[in-house]
């Protein structure tokens, strides 16, 4: 398939004659990576009538660049890039302008301060990747998956996949969470109580603008994921956060102008701690007490091998005050960014039309293609398979942590995909996680983790869901020598 003829264009104030002109474009092309070694150019013809210039003219800067071993020729096929061209490894834009915007004036908001963790994007070319979040693709039901997207873009689903929804969702998919993923979790919800989001993080960025203000105050855990404190910063409220233990948060230190309570009851992220269910009853009562609502992050709680996960707050709530985030995309794969929210149904209208204002809905392809993978059990499967692998992997990951001296600060009661880990005080882990990358180990540190201003930076977390037993035993004894050696 040919360049696309659109790409090209003269510049009005370039030098040099229209042969040289084009001739440097189409070099400047394979030079930044624009242009990949094998694909066609346009013809002489197309192009020169895209250009309004003549045709021999093009047709001389291709033969010179041909004479450089920049464009090769195949008989009546055409001109294409050369294999010997030197292109780089990927492309990069010439810069064709000065940035005189003094953006620091500029943006009347900020919302990165550069400190917020990036995930490794080649974490699967590292050797003992011990990353949190990421499918494992032997785990996958690629399939089956594969399976119900082609029958989500059958002519019976036209409709679904090409319908705007407004602020609509999936019937099926709505109807499959109502009936089956709440009341494992013993929530009753109807449809007008549930509402489908981009993912947790979508979930909880709605319920930060609809519920916060400056005026608001709410309480955080600390350590907590550090994407929901930021978005939270974000809404310019109060912020008060409170310090976990080894249930998780404790309700008696909850501020009594808390309006909103933000948790991770089920596995505590990032210290996987498991709230038991009396601590439960008692941050319901707290939050009655100071008249506050509480939004339940209630994430991995499909991954429970090692017993049966405590009932949702959302389940024992009998005040209509907690707001239940879910979400596919640990137990399916981080790339689907589909979630779901269950509150009143007053709350729900207005994340619905907040929802629609800013995206619509999910797409709708997406959202039928999941209907049908959890509707005919192909995800219950999966979850079955999956627990099954990431129990041998934790009873590995427990062996080699015992056997090389490490400390483990923190492990789900339930199961879960990660170990919270504690360093010795004198071990910055995220230089650790740095010199580890010599040696081919990704680690999680836990800095980031913590609120600012009270930074614990001998953490780190391992998660398990990616890396296979075999690489646990020898990833985790590097890991102990880089911390006998202080890195």
């Amino acid at each position: 398939m040919a360049i696309s003829v659109d790409t090209f264009f003269l510049n009005p104030d370039a030098q040099g004659t229209l042969q040289s002109q084009i001739q440097q474009m189409i070099a400047e092309g394979i030079l930044s990576g624009r242009f990949h070694v094998g694909e066609k150019l346009p013809s002489s013809r197309k192009l020169a009538m895209h250009l309004g210039v003549s045709r021999i003219t093009v047709t001389l800067a291709y033969t010179e660049l041909l004479a450089n071993d920049y464009l090769t020729s195949r008989g009546r096929s055409g001109y294409f890039v050369s294999e010997n061209a030197p292109v780089p490894p990927s492309y990069t834009p010439q810069v064709r302008s000065e940035d005189r915007v003094d953006w620091s004036r500029a943006l009347a908001r900020n919302f990165t301060e550069g400190d917020t963790p990036r995930k490794t994007q080649a974490w699967q070319k590292i050797k003992y990747p011990f990353i949190y979040g990421q499918a494992d693709p032997t785990l996958f039901d690629h399939a089956n998956w594969r399976l119900c997207a082609l029958r989500a873009l059958g002519h019976k689903d036209f409709v679904s996949m090409t319908t705007d929804y407004y602020d609509q969702d999936d019937p099926l998919l709505t109807e499959y969470i109502a009936r089956h993923t709440l009341p494992r979790r013993g929530i009753t919800a109807r449809p007008e109580e549930i509402l489908i989001t981009l993912g947790a993080q979508n979930a909880l960025w709605l319920i930060a603008q609809i519920l916060l203000n400056p005026r608001r105050h709410a309480a955080v855990e600390d350590p907590c994921y550090h994407a929901l404190r930021d978005l939270l910063t974000h809404s310019r409220c109060q912020l008060a956060p409170l310090r976990v233990d080894r249930d998780g948060l404790p309700p008696e230190i909850i501020p009594d102008n808390t309006d909103v309570i933000f948790t991770t009851p089920s596995h505590q992220c990032p210290t996987t701690a498991t709230m038991p269910l009396k601590r439960r009853r008692e941050l319901l009562a707290r939050a009655r007490e100071v008249d506050a609502l509480i939004v339940e992050d209630d994430y991995e709680f499909e991954m429970a091998f090692l017993a049966s996960p405590s009932p949702a707050l959302k389940s024992l709530d009998e005040d209509g005050r907690v707001i239940y985030v879910g979400s596919f995309s640990k137990s399916l794969f981080p790339g689907l960014r589909l979630g779901y929210l269950v509150g009143s149904e007053p709350f729900i209208r207005q994340a619905r039309a907040l929802r629609a204002s800013v995206l619509r809905h999910p797409p709708g392809h997406v959202q039928r293609t999941a209907a049908y993978f959890l509707s005919l059990g192909h995800y219950d499967a999966q979850i079955r398979r999956t627990a099954t692998a990431l129990h041998k992997r934790r009873q590995a990951m427990e062996d080699a942590i015992e056997a090389h001296g490490l400390s483990i600060a923190g492990r789900g009661v339930y199961g879960g995909s990660s170990l919270w880990m504690e360093a010795p005080e004198s071990i910055d882990t995220t230089v650790l996680a740095e010199t580890l990358m010599q040696d081919d180990v990704l680690v999680e540190p836990g800095a980031p983790f913590f609120h600012e201003g009270d930074r614990r930076r001998n953490y780190y977390r391992l998660g398990y869901s990616s890396i296979m037993p075999g690489k646990i035993e020898p990833g985790i004894s590097m890991i102990a020598n880089r911390i006998r050696q202080g890195t």
